[in-house]
């Protein structure tokens, strides 16, 4: 006989390969303890030729999953196996977040939002910034693109070490993006107000090119989505020069909030508290 005190506890997880070292479990776990909700959030590893009967599992419930995030390498995978993408997804060809609505599996892509809720946060007046500069043209830098377009920026400046690649890009994402190889930098900087770094350089401890930064209007923001060590070599060196710089570990967790919304009903706050708590575990590892 089903017993009404027992209460439903949504499941969520972050799938990728490797994914022990994703923080998205302390971001979730601080979230459902601070409000006091039900449920749990996990990393559930799977590798990439088990991917496709995971989603299944997901979709028959035999998972025993509500959603969950799926990080690299199973984005681009986890966005064609899902039966209703949103537009976000679909222009990406990429989801992070996946959540189960009337028997039909779900997507969208929180990067970019997430990107522009820490500039907001982080640096508010940040998009009066007329022209951009985006320094590479990876998986990483599709979703920035696509945010500043859609937040109104006019000219998006996207310099890639292969100019061909940073060609793809600009014809995916329309008439505001202009490709440039790495010899334009200095030329494409001049008059801009936002600068992002979507590489992997400075990347835990390893070694970034000089930048001079002063062909930038002197308001301009700097920002760095690697937030390994917080402060990247990029963002020591803009703030040496006398820019604003934005660190890229509020992309992070601003990213989880649309997820967490949907698993378990409540929409989190992004707070010092939490920032802190990451920055322990950044700090311990």
């Amino acid at each position: 006989m089903h017993d009404s005190r027992e209460t439903f506890e949504p499941k969520a997880f972050v799938t990728g390969f490797p994914v022990k070292h994703s923080r998205s479990p302390l971001i979730h776990g601080y979230w459902l303890k601070t409000l006091g909700l039900p449920g749990s959030y996990c990393a559930h590893e799977v590798a990439p030729d088990d991917f496709a009967a995971f989603v299944d599992s997901l979709k028959n419930g035999e998972s025993g999953f509500v959603g969950g995030n799926a990080t690299i390498p199973h984005k681009e995978m986890a966005f064609k196996l899902a039966d209703d993408p949103d537009e976000l997804s679909e222009e990406l060809g990429a989801s992070n977040t996946l959540w189960m609505d009337n028997g039909r599996l779900k997507a969208t892509n929180t990067d970019g939002r997430g990107f522009t809720a820490n500039l907001d946060e982080r640096h508010s007046g940040w998009d009066v910034a007329e022209k951009a500069v985006v320094l590479g043209a990876g998986g990483a830098s599709r979703a920035i693109i696509q945010a500043l377009r859609d937040r109104g920026v006019k000219e998006i400046h996207l310099v890639n070490r292969t100019v061909e690649r940073a060609k793809e890009l600009a014809d995916r994402f329309g008439p505001k993006i202009h490709a440039h190889s790495m010899a334009a930098l200095p030329e494409v900087m001049s008059g801009a107000g936002l600068f992002v770094n979507t590489t992997s350089l400075g990347m835990d401890g390893e070694g970034a090119p000089r930048i001079d930064f002063s062909p930038l209007l002197s308001d301009a923001v700097v920002t760095d989505i690697v937030y390994v060590p917080l402060m990247t070599p990029f963002l020591v060196q803009a703030q040496q020069q006398g820019f604003a710089v934005v660190d890229g570990l509020g992309m992070l967790l601003h990213q989880a909030v649309p997820g967490f919304e949907k698993w378990f009903g409540h929409r989190p706050a992004v707070d010092e508290n939490l920032r802190a708590i990451i920055i322990e575990d950044m700090d311990r590892h």
